[in-house]
């Protein structure tokens, strides 16, 4: 009976940690309807990979996950996560430039809907989100 309760209770405290990495908020922005304000500080595997081959090509070295997926309507929704504790808009702005002009050539991304974008920092908390749509 020991073991079961312990099992549990461990189970409920994994549930609540993993809670608390998926938070939401519920503003919107132009009809964009945000994602988590923080996240795992673990990035998917495909995304380290894709990450990975943007660090190849000359990208920032901080950036240590990139993932696409669709946002609102079909607009790209790009998800960046980031070493760099900087939150300032010079570096976001060059991080945009470059990871958005690596998703262009090397995955054939269009922006001709515009795009979506969120940043989490070292810490798995937002740092940026960008909506670029027309």
């Amino acid at each position: 009976m020991m073991k079961i309760t312990r099992w549990a209770l461990a189970c409920v405290g994994s549930a609540t940690l993993l809670s608390g990495c998926t938070e939401h908020s519920t503003s919107t922005t132009g009809g964009y309807s945000p994602g988590p304000v923080a996240t795992s500080t673990i990035a998917p595997d495909a995304a380290t990979q894709l990450a990975a081959r943007y660090r190849d090509s000359g990208g920032m070295s901080d950036v240590y996950g990139i993932q696409q997926s669709s946002g609102p309507g079909g607009v790209p929704l790009v998800t960046v996560w980031t070493r760099s504790p900087d939150r300032d808009e010079v570096p976001f702005d060059e991080l945009k430039a470059s990871i958005m002009g690596f998703m262009q050539r090397e995955k054939g991304l269009s922006l001709k809907q515009g795009y979506l974008m969120d940043v989490f920092g070292p810490d798995g908390r937002l740092q940026h989100r960008l909506d670029a749509r027309p």
